[in-house]
């Protein structure tokens, strides 16, 4: 059976322009992979907890182009898969068999009550304007006594681009991402009180500041909050930024990237 295609424009036009993000990541829909090296390395140490799946019903919150639902049906989970973008839902589609593909908003999930034994999200979250209301809305459409496994991005990540573009200009390149506290009251404001809540450093190499911003807008990560999106600026802008970025070049002569990385774990009460 092949995998059913849902896609309906819908929830869209929401505040925090959800669809300038849908754009954005369905742009990155072919060079998605390519770049999602990083992404793949959190989501297989979200699954790594995972065991018993067979015939269990799942819902992949943002599931991008499909390797989390792929490695979840793999471990014999009914799998639906809800994103944004209708361009990285065909790339689902087209990878996984036998599962549901419906464009949909995280912070307003087109399913019922109950409807999942559990719910999977990987660095999808932190793309919505309050971390509350998806973390609510997983927790309605999953059953009772079942789970809940996300990962986002916390204050800390891409640190080193954010210092290099300072010491450029005064505008807005990177993103801010919750601090921890306000990923805890986020799950208190939900009614979600983890099993397990992890904050771990993940760190990638590049060999240029450039080669990194070419990665985010191969997976489509070009949003800026109440910036307009420019590229990648000019000859000039870039050679400062690769300048002030090589103060933090490691022993081998390549750049870091740090991602601040939470991973959680709930039980549905």
């Amino acid at each position: 059976m092949s995998a059913i295609l849902k896609v309906e424009n819908q929830n869209l036009m929401r505040p925090g322009n959800k669809l300038a993000i849908a754009r954005a990541f369905g742009r990155a829909a072919e060079t998605y992979d390519n770049s999602a090296a990083f992404q793949r390395e959190v989501a297989d140490r979200l699954i790594a907890g995972y065991s018993g799946l067979t015939g269990q019903s799942g819902l992949d919150v943002g599931c991008g182009t499909g390797y989390c639902v792929e490695r979840l049906a793999n471990l014999g989970a009914r799998m639906t898969a809800l994103d944004l973008s209708p361009e990285m839902l065909e790339k689902t589609a087209g990878r996984c068999s036998e599962v549901l593909c419906t464009q949909g908003d995280a912070e307003s999930i087109p399913f019922l009550d109950n409807s999942f034994d559990f719910a999977f999200s990987s660095l999808a979250l932190q793309w919505c304007d309050d971390l509350a209301i998806p973390l609510s809305e997983m927790k309605r459409v999953v059953k009772p006594g079942g789970k809940i496994y996300f990962s986002t991005l916390a204050d800390g990540s891409l640190w080193e681009l954010k210092k290099a573009w300072q010491a450029v200009d005064s505008d807005q390149h990177v993103n801010q991402f919750l601090t921890q506290g306000q990923i805890n009251l986020a799950l208190a404001q939900s009614g979600l009180c983890p099993d397990t809540l992890d904050f771990s450093d993940i760190v990638t190499l590049y060999p240029s500041a450039v080669s990194l911003m070419r990665d985010l807008k191969g997976i489509g990560a070009t949003h800026i909050e109440s910036r307009q999106n420019r590229g990648l600026g000019g000859r000039t802008q870039i050679k400062a930024l690769e300048s002030a970025y090589r103060k933090n070049t490691v022993e081998c002569g390549s750049l870091p990237a740090t991602y601040r990385v939470c991973f959680g774990v709930i039980t549905n009460e």
